[in-house]
């Protein structure tokens, strides 16, 4: 399995903090155990922060980092290795382990870090923390500050200054590495080939339930733990709600079933939409509308480059959206004047895509002073454009209603354009007709 490698968590623990203000501290809490219900816990799944700075794959776990401190800058507080828990919830890595595989130069019990944490804290002129984020760590951390406050008559000098962590880390996790690539490549591939086995076994008469299991069974044959996000499996008039999350609808003859799902490896994600044809055939409504869905999302591709803004993807989808709707009859007047009132949001409500990576919807912001952000390589976006055509829509003929279909793909910026992630699924409706006439030979 592909993993990111240690000495990359080291590399970037690095470049926080030498983007910190010297004699500062920054401190990050693992993500906390989530309750399903009662005593059963949801699977447990890190901070995308704190993963990215450790590697660390345990709760109740803060990361310190303290540029320029002679006995180590990188200190770990982490659970203690305990025989009876481990026999129950598994191995822990203890403060050996955390300082032996995972590249902290301290470790500390996390049951000492009322007593350490303080001391560690007092004299640096800066603190950063993910505030806000963590409500109940923000308290805990002010708690250590007054801690340090109270002393101050004593000489105790508390921090000057708090500053949001996000910033710095969440820029930093804009841009991915060839590591992060390498991961994300798999995550694709791994996706890619459960929708193209929910595609081999899509059939009248099944539920979509039946194809979500078919995708979470080659996700988890591939090694990822779980999906990256709720996967959507929505058929018929579902394929027009955004994020559709029943999944039990019955597949019926003549609909389409639109598929939005990804895998997650190493705490990465994949992100892909198909639509296809339960019955395997596309009506010509289905072809047409389809078919304008994937030029749009082809004319995106072609705006993916340095140098060129992040919008402009999202611009060509709308032209092309518009332009097509006006051919087919679906909008009415000048493309230019449609685009300019957004009418074509009637049917394309959404924007063309959202940043990828460690969460479906990455962090990193969008605009920077005001201006759309300049593409660079290394950036990873997702291209979705979609038409939903809404079942009860009075306002166009029969024949088009109840038709959503949405196809989306995950790309990396490179130096001459982009690379297409997820290029592993057939897309065309040659290719989708042809993949399912072939299933359905082989079932007979």
């Amino acid at each position: 399995m592909i993993h990111i490698p240690k000495a990359e968590y080291s590399r970037r623990r690095k470049a926080l903090m030498a983007q910190m203000e010297p004699n500062s501290i920054a401190i990050l809490p693992a993500a906390a155990v989530a309750i399903r219900n009662r005593d059963v816990e949801h699977v447990y799944r890190q901070d995308s922060d704190f993963q990215y700075l450790s590697g660390f794959p345990e709760p109740q776990a803060v990361l310190v980092l303290m540029p320029g401190r002679v006995h180590g800058e990188y200190i770990l507080f982490c659970r203690e290795r305990n025989a009876e828990r481990e026999l129950w919830d598994g191995l822990r890595a203890g403060q050996e382990g955390a300082i032996r595989d995972f590249g902290a130069d301290d470790a500390f019990p996390i049951t000492d870090i009322d007593d350490i944490l303080p001391g560690l804290i007092e004299g640096r002129d800066r603190v950063y923390s993910a505030m806000g984020s963590n409500p109940e760590f923000d308290r805990h951390l002010m708690d250590w500050i007054n801690v340090i406050r109270s002393k101050a008559s004593l000489g105790a000098q508390p921090p000057n200054e708090y500053v949001a962590l996000d910033h710095l880390l969440h820029d930093m996790r804009l841009y991915k590495s060839a590591a992060e690539v390498k991961v994300m490549r798999e995550a694709a591939r791994i996706s890619a080939q459960a929708h193209v086995r929910a595609m081999q076994a899509s059939r009248v008469g099944l539920h979509e339930f039946s194809l979500e299991a078919e995708l979470d069974y080659e996700f988890r044959k591939g090694g990822a733990k779980m999906p990256a996000y709720g996967s959507i499996v929505a058929a018929g008039r579902n394929s027009c709600i955004l994020h559709y999350q029943q999944n039990d609808a019955l597949l019926k003859d003549g609909d389409l079933v639109l598929i939005d799902a990804g895998c997650e490896i190493d705490c990465y994600a994949s992100d892909i939409t198909r639509t296809w044809p339960v019955n395997g055939k596309y009506s010509a409504e289905q072809k047409a509308i389809y078919e304008l869905v994937l030029a749009a999302q082809e004319a995106a591709f072609a705006e993916i480059a340095p140098n060129k803004h992040w919008n402009q993807a999202h611009e060509a989808t709308v032209r092309v959206i518009t332009a097509g709707l006006v051919e087919l009859g679906l909008l009415q007047g000048d493309v230019d004047e449609l685009i300019a009132s957004e009418a074509y949001k009637a049917f394309y409500m959404h924007r063309a895509g959202h940043w990828l990576g460690m969460d479906v919807h990455d962090v990193g912001e969008y605009k920077v002073g005001g201006e759309w952000r300049v593409l660079e390589v290394g950036m990873a976006l997702t291209v979705e454009p979609g038409i939903y055509i809404a079942a009860d829509n009075q306002n166009v003929a029969k024949k088009w209603r109840g038709i959503g279909v949405r196809i989306e793909d995950d790309v990396v910026v490179t130096k001459t354009g982009c690379e297409i992630l997820t290029k592993g699924v057939p897309k065309t409706v040659a290719e989708i007709e042809a993949l399912m006439a072939q299933a359905r030979t082989q079932a007979a």
